[in-house]
């Protein structure tokens, strides 16, 4: 069952769909991997970061944007004009249940309508059966996520040092021979390396921009303390458990670790934007403690052989840090992409936020207690990882739609994301393809949704005005659909319908 609070929702509904009418393009963008430009700048301006410790307490609510206010008083209508059409549910009745019959979506598609202002199940069939989700599954990793560590909290890739120089360097765990100085010139000289350790924090958006900052400000971190040769080493020992996802090796997804660097890409993918499959590096965390050395060489910084993996000494001294961009933006971005990467470093933030292993069980027992905290409907949920990939995955449409009705409720703002993530029909993200047939135009622009899809799953789940002015939220899955092409055609044409 849906809290009835949702009801609150009013002007914010009402902006959404005018908005949504008025002009799909100007919803649309501009677009900046995931995130509104203008939303990412204004959030930044704020300066508020939650850290990469997870301090305590809840970090504040976020305020609304500045402008907010005024398109409020001008354009809100009266609350009576928002509601529903009476015969809403029998409409929906007759429009989309002969569409659920097309074999295009298999045997036993399920669906759920919602209206998110009076939390009201407008349609439902099998609206609690557990199904493959997909990538739909994203949705319900974004709520955990920015439920448990606010929209505000940033991911930190650290350098740290015990400055033990000479102790520890020569252990037989180095991955190869030697760079730079040989080990028989350093004893000649007595010039004995100073131990670093570049510790993974789980960010699995940092890219080779944020990896040069860490270097340039460690190389002078180092030359401060009159340190010129270093031995590196690397540290993922935040996370635990297999590092490769059930499915195995795959383009869709690099092993999961707490380090990396563009994703683990292996072609020039990483440049432009993430998302999308891509040839994967085995070894993430080790090939970015390649490209820190050779930064820092660059800087430089003599090394001591080549990086090894070593977890850092628990009295170390911090060198510096670099933090990723707010949780708030890798869930627009998680979303807008279908990214998986980001979906399984999240699920284990939220993990070590809740005090688990940050491994494929440990993420998925702390998202579950967390939705169930939330007293959402998790009933038959089972959720085996954060980014869909999954087979074993179950999610019901029921539970799909009371994440996305959360996310509206004005009472929670930190969720917002959510929404604001979703992509745009015809427009952004994994829909700017869609939504191009006749019996499915109308929703170009006017929908926005989270897409899902594996062999035989296809999915989708999001929001769209409908009649009245009512903000609805809405799920479709559909297994052992005979192709992907046509189920997705078959889905767009049922969220179409929910505009008139």
């Amino acid at each position: 069952m849906l809290e009835p609070k949702v009801w609150q929702l009013t002007a914010g509904s009402a902006v959404l769909g005018l908005v949504l009418a008025a002009g799909a393009v100007a919803l649309a963008g501009p677009w900046d991997s995931g995130q509104r430009k203008a939303e990412r700048d204004w959030a930044a301006a704020q300066g508020r970061t939650g850290g990469a410790h997870h301090p305590g307490g809840h970090p504040g609510k976020p305020a609304p944007a500045p402008s907010a206010a005024g398109v409020l008083d001008e354009l809100a209508p009266p609350v009576e004009s928002l509601s529903a059409p009476a015969d809403l549910p029998a409409g929906l009745r007759k429009t989309l249940g002969p569409l659920l019959e097309s074999p295009d979506l298999g045997p036993a598609p399920a669906a759920s309508v919602v209206d998110v202002a009076t939390g009201e199940q407008l349609f439902g069939e099998r609206a609690d059966r557990p199904m493959a989700p997909a990538s739909t599954i994203k949705i319900a990793t974004a709520v955990a996520a920015l439920s448990a560590l606010g929209p505000d909290h940033r991911i930190g890739t650290t350098v740290v040092t015990a400055d033990d120089k000479g102790e520890g360097d020569d252990k037989g765990d180095d991955k190869g021979g030697d760079e730079g100085d040989s080990e028989g010139d350093d004893k000649a000289k007595g010039d004995d390396p100073t131990e670093i350790t570049l510790v993974g924090g789980g960010d699995a958006t940092l890219d080779h921009k944020g990896l040069r900052a860490l270097a340039e400000d460690t190389a002078r971190a180092l030359r401060d303390r009159g340190v010129h040769k270093v031995a590196v080493r690397f540290d993922v020992s935040l996370y635990s458990g297999p590092r490769e996802h059930p499915i195995g090796p795959n383009d869709n997804i690099a092993p999961v670790t707490a380090l990396m660097t563009g994703q683990g890409r292996l072609d020039d993918s990483a440049r432009d934007s993430f998302g999308g499959p891509a040839p994967r590096s085995g070894d993430p965390a080790g090939d970015a403690a390649d490209v820190f050395a050779d930064l820092l060489r660059e800087r430089g910084l003599k090394t001591s052989g080549p990086p090894a993996m070593r977890k850092a000494p628990k009295d170390a001294d911090r060198l510096a840090v670099t933090y990723s961009r707010p949780v708030s933006a890798l869930v627009e971005r998680m979303l807008t992409n279908s990214d998986n990467d980001i979906a399984e470093s999240l699920v284990r933030q939220t993990a070590i936020k809740a005090g688990r292993p940050a491994s494929f069980a440990g993420a998925q027992q702390a998202v579950q207690a967390e939705l169930k905290e939330q007293k959402l409907p998790v009933g038959g949920a089972l959720l085996r990882d954060g980014s869909g990939l999954n087979r074993h995955d179950r999610i019901t449409s029921g539970l799909l739609t009371a994440l996305l009705a959360r996310a509206a409720d004005p009472d929670r703002p930190e969720l917002r994301p959510v929404l604001t993530g979703l992509p745009v029909a015809g427009f952004s993200g994994t829909l700017q393809g869609r939504y191009t047939d006749a019996d499915a135009i109308t929703g170009s622009g006017m929908i926005r949704a989270k897409t899902g899809t594996l062999t035989g799953v296809n999915s989708l789940a999001g929001t769209v005005v409908g009649p009245g002015g009512r903000l609805l939220a809405f799920a479709f899955l559909a297994e052992k659909a005979p192709g992907p092409d046509t189920a997705q055609r078959a889905l767009d044409h049922l969220s179409a319908e929910l505009t008139s």
